[in-house]
């Protein structure tokens, strides 16, 4: 009995401690930061360099339009052919189920170029940080309750890590803002130019200790990346989570409930104990 007893005990401890990670990897944009004001003032003037309007400020109620259908946008070059689709009097339902055939069919019937619009997003953003970058800044929100999680995070003995597709520099200065010195070879940002995939696979790698890979949870608000981390066959011990209250369709998230490998997290849960993470939303 005491034999089966120790066993149980062992059976329990084992179990607890798979209950949280050892390495912790979180998106930035979507799950920590909400960049969207920024997202939409960089669209639009993006798109004043492609489309010039005779009028430079945005039409009342584009701007929630956009932030309702920004979720379809996969690449930064999308963003002002949202903006264009929008006053053109495509219905933001009709983006939110086709844009990959709407994004093809106007860049065709408008002869544009995406290395065009790619240009026109990355200038407008550039021009604006060299000329203010404080008000750059001031455009970011933090989700409520992440900057205190982050914080217990990096005081645990849990290896942190961010992964993005924003540059470091950009996120460091943002935390710190808030009073979080993140490390930074522990922010990897868009300089490193590689999938998440790879940059997980990375990580592993390095924290892998007596051939013992570190056990991986990975939150992102993508749910194409997350499907693109479920097609590696090496990562399939990465434990998956779709942030709910990031930049995501109702569609994405309908699509994540039905897979076994993706869990969907709410903030109130993120912001909670590792616990109730695998737990469904309420």
């Amino acid at each position: 009995m005491p034999n089966s007893v120790s066993a149980e005990t062992a059976s329990a401890d084992i179990a607890s401690a798979d209950a949280e990670p050892t390495l912790l990897a979180l998106d930035f944009d979507g799950v920590l930061c909400d960049g969207m004001i920024e997202y939409f003032q960089t669209a639009w003037r993006g798109y004043c360099r492609i489309w010039s309007p005779p009028e430079q400020t945005p039409p009342v109620g584009l701007a929630e339009s956009f932030y309702r259908t920004r979720p379809v946008v996969e690449t930064g070059w999308e963003m002002p052919l949202v903006v264009r689709s929008l006053l053109l009097g495509v219905s933001e339902a009709e983006i939110l189920a086709d844009w990959g055939r709407l994004a093809k069919q106007q860049i065709a019937q408008e002869q544009l170029n995406p290395a065009d619009l790619s240009a026109a997003v990355d200038g407008s953003r550039d021009e604006w940080i060299a000329a203010d970058l404080d008000n750059w800044l001031a455009q970011h929100r933090f989700y409520p309750g992440v900057i205190e999680r982050l914080a217990q995070a990096l005081d645990s003995a849990i290896d942190t890590y961010i992964v993005s597709t924003k540059e470091s520099r950009f996120i460091s200065q943002l935390l710190a803002q808030q009073g979080v010195e993140f490390p930074g070879d522990r922010l990897i940002g868009k300089e490193i130019r590689q999938p998440k995939s790879q940059t997980l696979r990375d990580l592993i790698q390095k924290h892998t200790q007596d051939t013992v890979p570190p056990r991986v949870w990975f939150v992102e608000d993508r749910l194409k990346t997350l499907q693109t981390v479920q097609t590696q066959p090496d990562l399939a011990d990465v434990k998956l989570f779709l942030a709910d209250w990031g930049y995501n369709t109702a569609a994405e998230r309908d699509a994540a409930q039905q897979d076994p490998q993706i869990q969907i997290i709410s903030l109130a849960q993120f912001t909670g104990a590792f616990a109730g993470w695998s737990q469904s939303p309420a």
